[in-house]
């Protein structure tokens, strides 16, 4: 899902969070049997909530750097006491909230909430006018619309071509630098005026706006999203116990391809279809639940039209790999 920009318009008081693929997480993490756990992606609480609801005897750690998460992580301190704690914090600084063995299962759902995407001063969305920020956490780091005032060609050129993935990129990047210093590039509608009278405009047969690319690409880009992932699995899979499950929802084919390759690196297969030596030197230390990702059933995408691009990936912690 092309989750770096939103095309409709409603109040962001009457969002409605509906939790990706949560049944099959549930099914993958197994809360029912109680223990301990972590949601590393707080963001509307919808998966923290059904793992808490699973049994009276689990508890949950849950992280996430926006600072509105906090803010609505309140009303589980209130509801589930001291089965429930949560850390104002990227994903990426798990380690300092936890001890190796100690979760019974681990989920990450990368996708953008639907209170961020929905809330104009964010900058997500380029429906709703408002200066283009887009940092996850917006007291860190560089804004979107400094990003494209001072970024450079090549900068450039990785956010719309690699990130996101548009194939009319150079139009683009030459846009961009050419609408530096106009005010153009400070505001979400303009911005996303200004990348779709690059690529041509928008006719009837397309089913995203032209400019969701660039805008996913730029997100990823100013929020370090990808390395960000990289850093974080090799520390989420330390913080399981053995037996533990580590549950990751992707929404973009370059998350996806980090996590498949992880993934694959500790059930000790090749990192991909390109690598065809065996890694028997690889000391096995999980075993993956399926060699393939599993998607949304249609009756969710038409409930949750957001959901059509997720995939869920998991695996089993064996034993802790030796350093």
């Amino acid at each position: 899902m092309y989750c770096g920009a939103v095309e409709f318009v409603c109040s962001p008081t009457a969002v409605k969070h509906i939790p990706v693929l949560l049944d099959e997480c549930l099914a993958a993490l197994e809360p029912r049997h109680g223990g301990s756990f972590a949601d590393l992606t707080f963001g509307g609480g919808g998966h923290s909530r059904a793992i808490l609801e699973a049994s009276s005897e689990n508890n949950l750690l849950a992280m996430d750097c926006d600072p509105d998460a906090k803010d609505r992580s309140e009303s589980f301190v209130l509801e589930f006491d001291d089965r429930f704690n949560f850390c104002d914090s990227s994903f990426r600084d798990l380690d300092q909230f936890s001890s190796a063995g100690e979760f019974d299962g681990i989920l990450m759902d990368l996708g953008i909430s639907s209170f961020q995407l929905m809330e104009p001063l964010k900058g997500f969305s380029f429906r709703l006018d408002a200066p283009i920020d887009m940092r996850l956490d917006p007291r860190v780091g560089q804004s979107a619309a400094e990003f494209l005032e001072t970024a450079s060609y090549e900068s450039l050129v990785r956010a719309v071509r690699e990130y996101g993935e548009e194939k009319r990129w150079r139009r683009v990047v030459e846009a961009i630098i050419q609408a530096r210093g106009t005010g153009l590039l400070s505001r979400t509608m303009s911005a996303a005026e200004l990348v779709s009278n690059a690529v041509g405009g928008r006719n009837f047969r397309q089913r995203i706006h032209p400019a969701t690319k660039t805008f996913q690409g730029i997100r990823i880009a100013i929020n370090g999203e990808l390395e960000a992932l990289a850093v974080t699995l090799p520390k989420a899979f330390r913080a399981l116990k053995e037996g533990g499950v580590l549950a990751v929802i992707s929404f973009h084919s370059l998350e996806d391809r980090i996590v498949k390759r992880f993934m694959r690196k500790m059930a000790g297969r090749p990192e991909s279809k390109y690598d065809g030596r065996a890694q028997q030197d690889r000391i096995v230390c999980a075993k993956l639940n399926g060699s393939k990702a599993i998607f949304p059933g249609k009756e969710e995408v038409e409930n949750n039209p957001r959901s059509r691009s997720a995939r869920l990936r998991f695996l089993t912690k064996l034993k802790q790999p030796e350093l």
